[in-house]
């Protein structure tokens, strides 16, 4: 390990004094996530293993070469999971990418973000020293919690060498309906269930500005599960799904391979926006998921069109993917919604703190 160490803190200081930037990799499977970043590839895989696990404590640690999977594996020996449910987008994925993405799937939001359950990271800063910050319990942070700064960062901000993250028990039972409903009636009916003591744990509506298919994943307790069940098929007729059919779409939706991402010459556009807002008109495929909150349009919108659904229901917009090569930054959420001076100036503060010599600017995030 300290030999591959060694060999980060040599690129580092190399790019140092060749004032270069530093690309970093790991399974490259969210290359596309971004603007294009500039700068020597270093790739994080040969860092790589699982350096803890303490199934009773609820917590592992990882090197950030080791492949996502290996990882979910020896979670799942233990009947425990990432609940964020984070996407793979391919075999090659590593826990630093996964961290660095920041990216999760269909648990979010229930379950809450992955930022909500890294505990601790190990760094290497743009001067090349190793930084440790965080631990492996929750109650462990004084001052800054600067171990959250990273997921997201899309290496930007350090070189992340090690993480420790909270995982949870598998739930008991897992069972998933199909409502056939209007979008206007799925969004009302999912912020009311979630408003209620039932074991929900991931909801995905898909269809056009009117009609569509509601999916309600259900996961607890036996008799909690049973219970919704019957509740929520008194309100409206459901379909309960096969588990494995279920388990197939659930993983469609978090790795993006459900036919509704399909088409590579439109672009995937995501928004972020009040849960209760009213449903998009646009006559585009459109996807809702975390009760409403988080929501797809899948069309060749232009940046302008896309800002202007964004503010009409109290949120942000991103170019997810830009298949149809959009001009400007794929992080339009940033540039059309800037910092405020005074956040402004801490960020600056943080990545000059971070990467004095601007080792890590790739270009991949506009800023």
């Amino acid at each position: 390990m300290q030999v591959v160490l060694n060999l980060f803190k040599e690129q580092i200081q190399s790019a140092i004094s060749k004032q270069k930037t530093i690309n970093i990799c790991g399974g490259n499977t969210k290359n596309w996530y971004g603007d294009l970043p500039s700068g020597d590839v270093l790739n994080t895989k040969q860092y790589s293993g699982i350096l803890d696990y303490q199934p009773e404590e609820l917590v592992i640690t990882a090197c950030a070469g080791t492949p996502l999977k290996e990882v979910e594996l020896a979670l799942a020996s233990k009947n425990q999971y990432f609940p964020f449910e984070p996407p793979h987008y391919g075999e090659n994925a590593t826990i630093g990418g996964m961290i660095a993405a920041g990216l999760a799937g269909p648990g979010r939001g229930q379950f809450g973000g992955l930022r909500d359950y890294v505990l601790g990271t190990k760094i290497m800063d743009g001067n090349s020293q190793i930084l440790s910050f965080g631990g492996k319990v929750m109650k462990n942070v004084a001052g800054y919690d600067v171990s959250r700064l990273m997921p997201g960062s899309l290496g930007t901000l350090a070189l992340i060498l090690e993480v420790s993250i909270k995982v949870l028990p598998l739930p008991a039972r897992t069972e998933t309906l199909k409502f056939h409903i209007q979008a206007s009636q799925a969004i009302h009916q999912m912020n009311a269930w979630a408003s209620q003591p039932l074991p929900l744990s991931a909801s995905t509506w898909i269809g056009n500005s009117q009609n569509g298919e509601l999916w309600i994943r259900l996961a607890g307790a036996n008799a909690a599960v049973e219970a919704a069940i019957h509740k929520m098929q008194q309100l409206f007729p459901a379909q309960v799904i096969d588990t494995h059919q279920a388990r197939q779409f659930w993983e469609s939706i978090r790795e993006q391979t459900h036919p509704f991402f399909e088409n590579s010459n439109e672009n995937l556009w995501r928004f972020a926006v009040n849960p209760l807002s009213e449903p998009f008109t646009t006559g585009h495929p459109t996807m809702m998921e975390w009760f409403g909150g988080q929501r797809w349009i899948k069309g060749n919108l232009n940046h302008e069109e896309a800002q202007s659904i964004a503010a009409q229901h109290q949120g942000y917009a991103t170019l997810y993917r830009n298949n149809n090569q959009c001009s400007g930054s794929v992080f339009t959420s940033i540039t059309a919604n800037p910092l405020t001076a005074p956040l402004a100036i801490v960020q600056k503060r943080v990545q000059n703190a971070f990467d004095p010599h601007g080792v890590f600017r790739t270009g991949r995030m506009p800023y």
